[in-house]
C-alpha cells in the first residue's frame, strides 16, 4: 500500500503556514487523498513553531519536528527525508511553506509518479510559469536554470522544492552523497538521482507571487550557491561508484 506524506519545512512563516495546512486539508477532501503532514521547524523566532503545535494539537494527520536552530533549508529536507524512510513513506512530496506552491497540484504530481523515481514542479515547460513573481526574482531564477542546465547537463528544473520522491524506487544511500545543506541541496539531490539512472520526470507548475513574508535566501547565499555548482559539476562527471566512496570516506573521516 501507498503511503503518502507530505514534508513542510518552516522558518518564519507564521504569516502562511495555517493557511497552506487549510488549504492541503481542503485538496486531501476534494481529490480524495490520505495523506500526513511532517512540517520541520528551525526554531522560527516569529512563533511559527507554536501556531503548528496549536494546529497539530486538534489535527492528528499533522506532526512537527522542532530542531534547535536554523540548519539550513538542505538539512530539512534530509532530515524530512530520512524521517520518512524510518516510516515506511513511500511517497514523499516536499514543497514550500510561503503558499507559492498550489496544493491542488499535488495529485498531479502523485500521478506522474507511476513511472519516475522523483517527479519536479517545472517552471519553465508547458503552462508552467512565474510570470507573476517581481522581476529581479525572475532574473535570478531563470538565472539559476541556465546555470544548472549549462554546468550539470540536467534539462529539468533543479533549483525548485516542490517535488515528489518515490522512497520505494530510491535507495536511501543515494542522499548520503549530497553534501550540500543549504539551497545547494535541490540541484544536488536531483543530479545525484540522475547519476543513479533513475527515471525523474517534470510536470508544469505556475508559483503564485509571495504576498507575505520576505525570501530566505541572501546575497551570500546565492554565492555559496553558485560556487557549489561549479564544483559539483566537477564531481559529477566521476562515476557514481566513485562519489559513493568519496561519500563513505568524508563520513569515515568525520567520525
Amino acid at each position: 500500500m501507498m503511503r503518502l506524506v507530505i514534508l513542510i519545512p518552516t522558518y518564519n512563516e507564521a504569516t502562511t503556514i495555517a493557511e497552506l495546512l487549510i488549504a492541503l486539508n481542503s485538496e486531501r477532501i476534494t481529490a480524495n487523498l490520505n495523506y500526513d503532514l511532517i512540517v520541520i521547524d528551525d526554531n522560527s523566532p516569529d512563533g511559527t513553531g507554536r501556531i503548528l503545535d496549536e494546529l497539530a494539537s486538534t489535527d492528528p494527520t499533522v506532526q512537527v519536528l522542532h530542531r534547535e536552530g536554523k540548519l539550513g533549508i538542505g538539512s530539512a529536507h534530509l532530515a524530512g527525508i530520512e524521517w520518512a524512510y524510518q516510516h515506511g513513506t513511500t511517497v514523499l512530496v516536499t514543497m514550500d511553506a510561503d503558499c507559492t506552491h498550489s496544493p491542488e497540484e499535488v495529485s498531479l504530481f502523485i500521478d506522474a509518479s507511476e513511472n519516475a523515481a522523483v517527479v519536479v514542479g517545472s517552471r519553465f515547460i508547458g503552462e508552467g510559469g512565474i510570470n507573476q513573481w517581481p522581476l529581479h526574482r525572475r532574473m535570478i531564477t531563470k538565472g539559476g536554470h541556465f546555470l544548472t542546465q549549462l554546468v550539470l547537463g540536467m534539462r529539468y528544473d533543479a533549483t525548485g522544492a516542490y517535488r515528489v520522491y518515490r522512497l520505494d524506487k530510491i535507495p536511501q544511500g543515494i542522499f548520503s552523497l549530497v553534501r550540500s545543506r543549504d539551497y545547494a541541496f535541490f540541484y544536488e539531490s536531483l543530479k545525484v538521482v540522475d547519476l543513479a539512472k533513475l527515471p525523474i520526470a517534470q510536470v508544469p507548475v505556475v508559483l503564485a507571487p509571495r504576498f507575505e513574508g520576505n525570501s530566505k535566501m541572501r546575497p551570500s547565499d546565492m554565492v555559496r550557491g553558485f560556487t557549489y555548482l561549479f564544483q559539483l559539476g566537477m564531481r559529477s562527471r566521476l562515476p557514481l561508484s566513485s562519489l559513493r566512496r568519496s561519500a563513505k570516506n568524508e563520513t569515515h573521516n568525520s567520525k
